[in-house]
């Protein structure tokens, strides 16, 4: 689990064109992640 105000592990990840987005490329800007239960799931 991420704790709030700790920094996230790196990743990549496709974004909505495909291109690969890491978020350690994106370091120094605002940063949003937003998670969500899987779809049909309690919570």
């Amino acid at each position: 689990m991420i704790e709030e105000k700790k920094p996230a592990p790196n990743f990549t990840l496709p974004s909505d064109d495909g291109t690969p987005v890491t978020l350690s490329a994106l370091r120094g800007q605002t940063v949003v992640l937003f998670f969500f239960p899987k779809a049909d799931t309690p919570g």
